[in-house]
């Protein structure tokens, strides 16, 4: 069948097909993403004021529960390329772990108060994993899978 062009659909290959049987890994990160970086906003704004921690809380702990979930769904899958998933999670956590250390240095320098920085903390920690696991996904899900 062609479309208003005139050119053909081209037919899904073996790649394609197989991205159906994949679970919603970067979209179950991207909800992660949006829960850490709203609580870290959040966070951000109230610095210097004495205001509940309660919904910032309640967002990073959403967060960990989505990215636990996205983690044990992943770890199920068995026909993937592992292997391109390592090199890039590998490469780019250690360029995101070095992101959040400047980011947590940033918070002590300011003298950023204990509970806020402990929150801080664990969301950036959720950050340097998310972000990777992101990029990993990304770019393993559609590599052929080694025999």
């Amino acid at each position: 069948m062609s479309d208003v062009a005139g050119a053909a659909h081209p037919e899904p290959d073996a790649i394609d097909l197989r991205q159906a049987d994949l679970p919603p890994v970067a979209r179950l990160a991207t909800v992660t993403l949006a829960l850490v970086v709203t609580g870290g906003i959040y966070m951000a704004a109230q610095i210097g004021r004495s205001v509940t921690l309660v919904p910032a809380l309640v967002l990073a702990i959403a967060a960990g529960v989505v990215l636990l979930v996205n983690l044990v769904l992943l770890s199920r899958i068995e026909a993937f390329a592992w292997d391109k998933f390592f090199r890039v999670f590998g490469w780019s956590l250690l360029a995101y772990l070095t992101i959040a250390g400047i980011l947590e240095y940033v918070f002590i320098y300011d003298h950023t108060p204990g509970r806020q920085l402990a929150l801080f903390s664990v969301m950036l920690a959720m950050f340097a994993v998310d972000v990777p696991l992101i990029l990993a996904f990304s770019v393993a899900r559609y590599q052929p899978v080694p025999d």
